[in-house]
């Protein structure tokens, strides 16, 4: 736990570096004039066609005339903005992960192995087209798990708890082997992303809530929502350094693993190990 609190706070420290901060500059302008563009373009258009999928919905056309007998005709107004908000949030969160995981990790990498563990040697990584495979297929569960999880987000104590948990995952899957990728062996890569598993899902659900902090944004005021393609440029910018900084703390915390791993005596077996000859 120690080395947990220790990359932690080292994290902390290169995030304030202003490399790291000019790197988090290059996924936010990829996402971020990404969100400007299409919100800018299509966020009336999005409101109008989820404001017209609820009025033809019996039991939420009956609602809203319900809001509107008591006087809550700014609630009914908000509805459709604030499902469009909630439905883009987490694809944008996810996006900008990608983009630090692809963009971000590898220079994070090598500036903490220069200024922190310059003796350790390069072995047969995975190769780049690996790491975004990888990143890709984690993304595609992801999105499948949040999918599948719309429907409990109507439970208001779910919703502040199951987006972050499948962020967290999504982080500690991407980040843990990115961050391997250029210096761990495949066996010593399955070895500590086993051996550290539990650890490593922690430091991602933590990030995870970290990710949800910009969400925040949007619960300030129903007047946010006017800005809403100014603010989700802020919240990509935010989810930027929270991403870059989770970049940082697995860095730190895997590479220190894995000099303790090449400096002791533990043997990692290959996955498959050809059977001993036997001498007549």
């Amino acid at each position: 736990m120690r080395d947990l609190i220790d990359a932690f706070w080292r994290a902390a420290a290169y995030c304030l570096h202003p490399r790291v901060i000019l790197w988090s500059l290059l996924p936010l302008a990829v996402a971020g004039g990404s969100v400007a563009v299409l919100g800018w373009s299509y966020w009336e258009d999005s409101v109008a066609m989820v404001r017209g999928a609820l009025e033809q919905w019996s039991l939420v056309a009956a609602m809203l005339q319900w809001l509107e007998s008591i006087g809550a005709n700014q609630l009914r107004t908000l509805m459709a903005p604030m499902i469009v908000v909630a439905l883009s949030v987490p694809l944008v969160v996810i996006a900008t992960l990608v983009l630090v995981a692809l963009l971000v990790t590898p220079a994070i990498v090598r500036m903490v192995v220069r200024r922190r563990f310059a003796q350790l040697q390069q072995r047969e990584g995975a190769p780049w087209w690996q790491c975004v495979l990888w990143s890709l297929g984690c993304t595609a569960a992801a999105l499948v798990a949040l999918m599948l999880s719309v429907p409990l987000w109507f439970i208001p104590p779910l919703v502040l708890v199951l987006p972050p948990l499948v962020w967290g995952w999504l982080t500690y899957k991407v980040f843990a082997f990115d961050v391997l990728s250029s210096h761990a062996s495949p066996s010593e890569r399955r070895h500590l992303l086993r051996q550290h598993r539990l650890r490593l899902l922690l430091m991602g659900v933590v990030c995870g809530y970290l990710g949800a902090i910009p969400t925040l944004l949007w619960a300030i005021s129903a007047v946010t929502l006017i800005f809403a393609p100014v603010l989700v440029v802020l919240s990509v910018w935010l989810y930027t350094v929270v991403f870059a900084f989770a970049s940082c703390w697995f860095a730190h915390y895997l590479l220190a693993a894995l000099q303790k791993l090449r400096a002791g005596e533990v043997v990692v077996e290959p996955a498959f190990s050809a059977a001993p000859v036997v001498q007549p």
